[in-house]
């Protein structure tokens, strides 16, 4: 961070994306995002890249989609082991995050280095709030084997500093009816970031038959912000706001608050 500071920070990192932003944008001190960086320029190309000469081909982050994820999920390729970029596997699956702590460490779990660890019910509606557990640590047994990583699924998040060829904010989530609720034990799963594509060998009918039997799981509260939050949340790909409030916050102050 002090390289990046030298070397011209913030300011500079916009004045280089100056095509791909609004420069007019109005900022919290009052002046336009253009204003506020306005004869900036990089000291140190070494420590922040041009647009023209970028350190690596593809962005920091891979939007898949597929079956699994019809309105999209996400991968951290720079925290992805390479191996499992393009990979396919049979589904271990948990219905919570505690079915997951319950489970995980069971000598007798069903689980190898090739499977695909399913995690569900952990979005914004499902747990609700869609926790920061989508690293999901890895079975005892393997880690003691030297396995580091394996391809995890989930509805939840991640810190931005957590590795691990992770799939997060899949959407629609489970508790919301996303295929992701219908994945059973056993299935298996295709991961392509390449073509990012993230798909779950299942046929449509088989599909059907599962949502036939599915319930969506009762609130956590039958009233109170717990109810509203259930009720109203969006899904991750619409930024998890609740739906009556998208479009009409404004920035109008109309009173005063002291």
């Amino acid at each position: 961070m002090e390289d990046f500071y030298y070397a011209g920070g913030l300011p500079a990192v916009i004045e280089d994306l100056a095509d791909l932003i609004n420069r007019d944008a109005l900022t919290v001190n009052g002046k336009t995002m253009g204003e506020n960086v306005a004869g900036s320029r990089c000291h140190n190309r070494d420590v922040i890249k041009p647009t023209s000469d970028p350190l690596t081909k593809e962005g920091g982050l891979a939007v898949l989609r597929g079956n699994l994820c019809p309105n999209g999920a996400v991968l951290k390729p720079s925290a992805a082991s390479p191996e499992l970029m393009n990979h396919r596997g049979r589904a271990v699956v948990f219905e919570t995050i505690e079915d997951f702590h319950a489970r995980i460490d069971d000598p007798d779990l069903e689980i190898n280095e090739t499977s695909v660890m399913v995690l569900k019910n952990c979005g914004p509606r499902g747990y609700p709030g869609m926790p920061e557990v989508g690293n999901m640590p890895l079975p005892t047994k393997l880690l003691k084997r030297g396995i580091t990583d394996m391809v995890r699924i989930s509805d939840a998040r991640m810190s931005g500093t957590a590795y691990g060829t992770a799939v997060l904010h899949v959407a629609p989530e489970a508790a919301a009816g996303g295929v992701l609720a219908l994945v059973e034990n056993g299935d298996e799963i295709e991961l392509d970031v390449s073509k990012r594509r993230l798909h779950l060998d299942v046929s449509d009918e088989e599909l059907s038959r599962r949502r036939s039997l599915w319930k969506p799981p009762a609130p956590p509260s039958e009233r109170g912000y717990y109810k509203l939050y259930y009720d109203h949340v969006t899904q991750a790909d619409r930024g998890a706001d609740l739906d009556f409030l998208v479009g009409g916050s404004g920035v109008e102050v109309t009173r005063e608050s002291h």
